[in-house]
């Protein structure tokens, strides 16, 4: 079982930043592949980012490429989205997400946070 609380959402400009936090309680973390979601208002969740439970291993949707960056710190239980460029299109509820496995899956993610607003103004 694995507790996933995100943190860091707010209000920021076209072309700002901020870094989003995904805070981990359970003793299966770092079993753990993290991917971060997100859901606008009348529009699908969609993938945004993941990472392998070593860290060695990162994908992203070609939408956030070269803007936001995911990382891990699996001693404090803690996984990152660096989030640079943002854009009034970035706005979203944004969501972590564990799923026990080696590997690096875009979906079927089997434990969620409760999320985090991110707006974007122009």
């Amino acid at each position: 079982q694995v507790q996933l609380v995100e943190s860091g959402g707010g209000l920021v400009q076209a072309g700002g930043s901020l870094r989003l936090s995904c805070a981990a309680s359970g003793p299966t973390f770092s079993n753990c592949a993290i991917g971060w979601f997100r859901q606008a208002p009348g529009k699908e969740r969609e993938f945004v980012a993941a990472i392998t439970r070593s860290g060695y291993s990162i994908t992203y949707a070609d939408s956030v490429k070269g803007r936001f960056t995911i990382s891990r710190d699996n001693r404090k239980n803690t996984v990152y989205l660096q989030m640079n460029s943002l854009k009034p299109e970035d706005t979203a509820t944004y969501y972590c997400a564990a799923t026990q496995t080696a590997y690096l899956p875009r979906s079927s993610y089997d434990y969620w946070g409760q999320g985090t607003q991110v707006t974007v103004s122009s």
